[in-house]
Protein backbone atom coordinates (compact mmCIF):
# COMPACT_ATOMS: atom_id res chain seq x y z
CA UNK A 1 0.00 0.00 0.00
CA UNK A 2 2.78 2.68 1.24
CA UNK A 3 6.94 1.78 0.04
CA UNK A 4 9.26 4.15 0.38
CA UNK A 5 12.71 3.17 -1.62
CA UNK A 6 15.94 4.78 -0.69
CA UNK A 7 13.94 8.35 -0.16
CA UNK A 8 16.02 11.00 0.71
CA UNK A 9 14.89 14.71 1.03
CA UNK A 10 17.01 17.97 1.13
CA UNK A 11 14.82 21.52 1.23
CA UNK A 12 16.15 23.88 -1.19
CA UNK A 13 17.24 25.68 2.04
CA UNK A 14 19.88 23.18 2.33
CA UNK A 15 18.58 21.26 5.66
CA UNK A 16 18.05 17.55 4.95
CA UNK A 17 14.94 15.99 5.92
CA UNK A 18 15.16 12.13 5.07
CA UNK A 19 18.32 10.30 4.44
CA UNK A 20 17.64 7.08 2.62
CA UNK A 21 14.55 6.12 4.30
CA UNK A 22 12.95 2.24 2.84
CA UNK A 23 10.26 0.86 4.45
CA UNK A 24 6.89 -0.88 2.96
CA UNK A 25 3.15 -0.72 4.84
CA UNK A 26 1.53 -3.58 4.08
CA UNK A 27 -2.65 -3.27 3.18
CA UNK A 28 -4.14 -3.69 6.44
CA UNK A 29 -1.07 -2.67 8.62
CA UNK A 30 -1.85 -0.35 11.49
CA UNK A 31 2.00 1.24 12.11
CA UNK A 32 3.11 4.10 14.57
CA UNK A 33 6.14 6.88 13.32
CA UNK A 34 7.45 7.94 16.25
CA UNK A 35 10.37 10.31 16.60
CA UNK A 36 11.19 14.00 18.12
CA UNK A 37 10.42 17.44 16.67
CA UNK A 38 12.46 17.60 13.52
CA UNK A 39 13.50 13.92 12.98
CA UNK A 40 11.68 13.97 9.61
CA UNK A 41 7.98 12.28 10.45
CA UNK A 42 6.39 15.84 8.92
CA UNK A 43 8.14 15.21 6.20
CA UNK A 44 7.19 11.99 5.49
CA UNK A 45 3.41 12.75 5.51
CA UNK A 46 3.69 15.68 3.09
CA UNK A 47 5.58 13.16 0.91
CA UNK A 48 2.44 10.69 1.28
CA UNK A 49 -0.04 13.35 0.41
CA UNK A 50 2.50 14.48 -2.78
CA UNK A 51 2.91 18.30 -1.01
CA UNK A 52 6.47 17.64 -1.05
CA UNK A 53 8.89 15.31 -4.01
CA UNK A 54 11.47 13.94 -2.67
CA UNK A 55 15.59 14.52 -3.82
CA UNK A 56 15.89 11.24 -4.82
CA UNK A 57 14.37 7.68 -4.06
CA UNK A 58 10.81 6.20 -5.24
CA UNK A 59 7.33 6.28 -3.31
CA UNK A 60 4.43 4.20 -4.45
CA UNK A 61 0.94 4.43 -2.69
CA UNK A 62 -2.08 2.39 -3.57
CA UNK A 63 0.19 1.48 -7.11
CA UNK A 64 0.79 5.14 -7.85
CA UNK A 65 4.17 6.38 -8.64
CA UNK A 66 4.41 9.92 -6.49
CA UNK A 67 7.67 10.99 -7.99
CA UNK A 68 6.09 10.57 -11.90
CA UNK A 69 2.56 11.67 -11.00
CA UNK A 70 1.11 14.66 -12.75
CA UNK A 71 -0.08 18.03 -11.14
CA UNK A 72 -3.24 17.39 -12.52
CA UNK A 73 -3.34 13.99 -11.09
CA UNK A 74 -2.32 15.08 -7.31
CA UNK A 75 -6.04 16.38 -6.37
CA UNK A 76 -7.50 12.70 -7.19
CA UNK A 77 -5.19 10.86 -5.89
CA UNK A 78 -5.42 12.88 -2.23
CA UNK A 79 -9.70 12.22 -2.54
CA UNK A 80 -8.60 8.44 -1.83
CA UNK A 81 -6.91 9.00 1.16
CA UNK A 82 -8.37 9.69 4.67
CA UNK A 83 -6.82 12.55 6.37
CA UNK A 84 -6.72 13.44 9.91
CA UNK A 85 -4.83 16.85 11.00
CA UNK A 86 -4.00 17.71 14.70
CA UNK A 87 -5.51 20.96 14.10
CA UNK A 88 -8.86 19.44 12.63
CA UNK A 89 -9.33 22.05 10.03
CA UNK A 90 -12.79 21.99 10.20
CA UNK A 91 -14.40 24.63 8.49
CA UNK A 92 -15.95 26.86 10.91
CA UNK A 93 -19.34 28.24 9.14
CA UNK A 94 -20.38 25.01 8.69
CA UNK A 95 -22.29 22.11 10.69
CA UNK A 96 -20.66 19.18 11.78
CA UNK A 97 -23.20 17.14 8.99
CA UNK A 98 -21.92 19.59 6.43
CA UNK A 99 -18.21 19.33 7.66
CA UNK A 100 -18.30 15.66 6.76
CA UNK A 101 -20.64 16.02 3.75
CA UNK A 102 -18.13 18.18 2.39
CA UNK A 103 -15.69 15.47 2.17
CA UNK A 104 -18.14 13.49 -0.52
CA UNK A 105 -19.43 16.96 -2.45
CA UNK A 106 -16.11 18.09 -3.43
CA UNK A 107 -15.76 14.18 -5.37
CA UNK A 108 -19.39 15.04 -6.66
CA UNK A 109 -21.12 11.77 -4.42
CA UNK A 110 -24.74 12.13 -5.46
CA UNK A 111 -26.94 13.39 -2.65
CA UNK A 112 -28.08 10.57 -1.99
CA UNK A 113 -25.29 8.66 -1.28
CA UNK A 114 -24.54 11.86 0.99
CA UNK A 115 -27.48 11.48 3.01
CA UNK A 116 -27.30 8.07 3.55
CA UNK A 117 -23.23 7.68 4.39
CA UNK A 118 -23.32 10.82 6.60
CA UNK A 119 -25.54 9.87 9.03
CA UNK A 120 -24.09 6.62 9.21
CA UNK A 121 -20.75 7.61 9.90
CA UNK A 122 -21.68 10.00 12.41
CA UNK A 123 -23.44 7.34 14.37
CA UNK A 124 -20.32 5.48 14.33
CA UNK A 125 -18.27 7.82 15.68
CA UNK A 126 -20.82 8.75 18.27
CA UNK A 127 -22.00 11.64 16.81
CA UNK A 128 -25.30 11.30 15.64
CA UNK A 129 -26.91 13.97 18.22
CA UNK A 130 -24.09 16.88 17.10
CA UNK A 131 -25.25 16.69 13.51
CA UNK A 132 -26.54 20.35 13.90
CA UNK A 133 -24.27 21.90 15.78
CA UNK A 134 -21.21 23.89 14.71
CA UNK A 135 -17.57 23.30 15.49
CA UNK A 136 -17.62 26.11 18.17
CA UNK A 137 -20.07 24.40 20.09
CA UNK A 138 -18.46 21.15 20.37
CA UNK A 139 -15.58 20.01 22.69
CA UNK A 140 -11.86 19.26 21.61
CA UNK A 141 -12.34 15.28 21.42
CA UNK A 142 -15.80 16.03 19.47
CA UNK A 143 -14.19 18.01 16.88
CA UNK A 144 -11.01 15.44 16.25
CA UNK A 145 -14.03 13.07 16.23
CA UNK A 146 -15.49 15.20 13.04
CA UNK A 147 -12.18 15.24 11.21
CA UNK A 148 -12.05 11.68 11.64
CA UNK A 149 -15.77 11.44 10.51
CA UNK A 150 -14.92 12.91 7.76
CA UNK A 151 -11.63 11.13 6.45
CA UNK A 152 -14.13 8.17 7.18
CA UNK A 153 -17.25 8.76 4.62
CA UNK A 154 -15.07 8.05 1.36
CA UNK A 155 -14.23 4.70 2.96
CA UNK A 156 -10.68 4.91 1.93
CA UNK A 157 -8.50 2.11 2.14
CA UNK A 158 -5.65 4.66 3.87
CA UNK A 159 -5.69 6.79 6.66
CA UNK A 160 -2.90 9.17 7.41
CA UNK A 161 -3.63 10.36 10.87
CA UNK A 162 -0.55 13.21 11.53
CA UNK A 163 -0.10 14.09 15.41
CA UNK A 164 -4.11 13.69 15.62
CA UNK A 165 -4.39 13.38 19.27
CA UNK A 166 -1.65 16.48 19.76
CA UNK A 167 -4.78 19.20 20.62
CA UNK A 168 -6.62 17.13 22.81
CA UNK A 169 -6.23 15.20 26.73
CA UNK A 170 -4.94 11.96 27.43
CA UNK A 171 -8.12 10.32 27.83
CA UNK A 172 -9.83 11.59 24.58
CA UNK A 173 -6.63 10.72 22.90
CA UNK A 174 -6.85 6.92 24.12
CA UNK A 175 -10.49 7.24 22.67
CA UNK A 176 -9.10 8.38 19.10
CA UNK A 177 -6.47 6.11 18.95
CA UNK A 178 -8.69 3.37 19.96
CA UNK A 179 -11.77 4.05 17.40
CA UNK A 180 -8.77 4.15 14.79
CA UNK A 181 -7.75 0.56 16.20
CA UNK A 182 -10.97 -0.91 15.71
CA UNK A 183 -11.10 0.93 12.75
CA UNK A 184 -8.16 -1.07 11.42
CA UNK A 185 -8.86 -4.05 12.99
CA UNK A 186 -12.60 -4.43 11.98
CA UNK A 187 -12.49 -2.72 8.62
CA UNK A 188 -9.00 -3.79 7.38
CA UNK A 189 -8.13 -0.07 6.59
CA UNK A 190 -4.31 0.33 6.42
CA UNK A 191 -3.64 3.02 9.36
CA UNK A 192 -0.52 5.61 9.09
CA UNK A 193 -0.47 7.52 12.24
CA UNK A 194 2.60 9.96 13.22
CA UNK A 195 2.83 10.80 16.92
CA UNK A 196 4.98 12.03 19.60
CA UNK A 197 2.74 10.46 22.49
CA UNK A 198 5.03 7.17 23.72
CA UNK A 199 2.21 6.14 26.39
CA UNK A 200 -0.48 5.69 23.43
CA UNK A 201 2.38 3.60 21.27
CA UNK A 202 3.23 1.75 24.58
CA UNK A 203 -0.47 0.88 25.08
CA UNK A 204 -1.35 -0.27 21.36
CA UNK A 205 0.47 -2.93 20.05
CA UNK A 206 1.37 -2.03 17.02
CA UNK A 207 4.25 -1.79 14.49
CA UNK A 208 6.82 1.12 15.84
CA UNK A 209 9.17 2.57 12.91
CA UNK A 210 11.10 5.23 14.99
CA UNK A 211 12.95 7.84 13.27
CA UNK A 212 15.74 10.36 13.82
CA UNK A 213 17.29 12.90 11.93
CA UNK A 214 15.98 12.19 8.73
CA UNK A 215 17.12 8.05 9.52
CA UNK A 216 14.95 4.90 10.14
CA UNK A 217 16.54 3.91 13.73
CA UNK A 218 14.03 1.04 14.64
CA UNK A 219 11.10 -0.81 12.83
CA UNK A 220 9.40 -3.05 14.95
CA UNK A 221 6.20 -4.89 16.33
CA UNK A 222 5.66 -4.78 19.69
CA UNK A 223 4.82 -7.74 21.69
CA UNK A 224 3.27 -5.87 24.99
CA UNK A 225 2.27 -2.53 26.45
CA UNK A 226 5.59 -0.98 27.83
CA UNK A 227 8.16 -3.05 25.60
CA UNK A 228 8.72 -0.48 23.49
CA UNK A 229 8.29 2.61 26.02
CA UNK A 230 6.68 3.06 29.48
CA UNK A 231 3.37 4.78 30.30
CA UNK A 232 0.65 1.87 29.30
CA UNK A 233 -0.52 1.41 33.42
CA UNK A 234 -1.51 5.44 32.59
CA UNK A 235 -3.34 4.46 29.44
CA UNK A 236 -4.68 1.48 30.88
CA UNK A 237 -6.41 3.72 33.70
CA UNK A 238 -8.00 5.62 30.63
CA UNK A 239 -9.42 2.72 29.15
CA UNK A 240 -10.59 1.94 32.08
CA UNK A 241 -12.61 5.65 32.40
CA UNK A 242 -13.87 5.93 29.21
CA UNK A 243 -16.98 3.97 28.00
CA UNK A 244 -17.10 0.53 26.22
CA UNK A 245 -16.12 0.57 22.75
CA UNK A 246 -19.61 -0.55 21.99
CA UNK A 247 -20.88 2.65 23.23
CA UNK A 248 -18.38 4.77 21.12
CA UNK A 249 -18.64 3.02 18.05
CA UNK A 250 -22.33 1.88 16.72
CA UNK A 251 -22.50 -0.90 14.05
CA UNK A 252 -26.29 -1.85 14.39
CA UNK A 253 -27.20 1.21 11.49
CA UNK A 254 -28.43 -1.37 8.51
CA UNK A 255 -26.60 0.98 5.71
CA UNK A 256 -24.04 -1.34 4.38
CA UNK A 257 -20.85 -1.91 6.71
CA UNK A 258 -18.21 -2.03 4.75
CA UNK A 259 -15.77 -1.25 7.76
CA UNK A 260 -16.99 -3.95 9.96
CA UNK A 261 -18.85 -6.78 8.70
CA UNK A 262 -18.73 -9.80 11.36
CA UNK A 263 -18.75 -7.48 14.13
CA UNK A 264 -22.65 -8.27 15.24
CA UNK A 265 -21.45 -11.84 14.81
CA UNK A 266 -18.77 -11.40 17.28
CA UNK A 267 -20.52 -9.57 19.71
CA UNK A 268 -23.53 -11.98 19.48
CA UNK A 269 -21.03 -14.92 20.04
CA UNK A 270 -19.40 -13.16 23.44
CA UNK A 271 -23.61 -12.73 24.53
CA UNK A 272 -23.90 -16.29 24.60
CA UNK A 273 -20.96 -17.40 25.86
CA UNK A 274 -21.11 -14.18 28.89
CA UNK A 275 -25.12 -15.79 29.26
CA UNK A 276 -23.44 -19.40 29.59
CA UNK A 277 -21.03 -18.45 32.26
CA UNK A 278 -23.79 -17.15 34.48
CA UNK A 279 -24.65 -19.11 37.09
Amino acid sequence: MIEFTNVSKTYKNGTPALQNVSFKVEKGEFVFIVGSSGAGKSTIIKTILREEVPSSGMVMVNGSNLIRMRRRQIPKYRRSLGVVFQDFRLIPNMSVYDNVAFALRVTNVVSREVRSRVPYVLKLLGLAGKAKSMPDQISGGEQQRVALARALVNNPAIIIADEPTGNIDPELSFEIIDLLSEINIQGGTTILMVTHEHELVSYFNKRVINIEDGRIRSDTRAAGGGELFTGADVMATHARELPSRQLAIDFSDTTPRSLMDDYEARKRREAREAARRRP
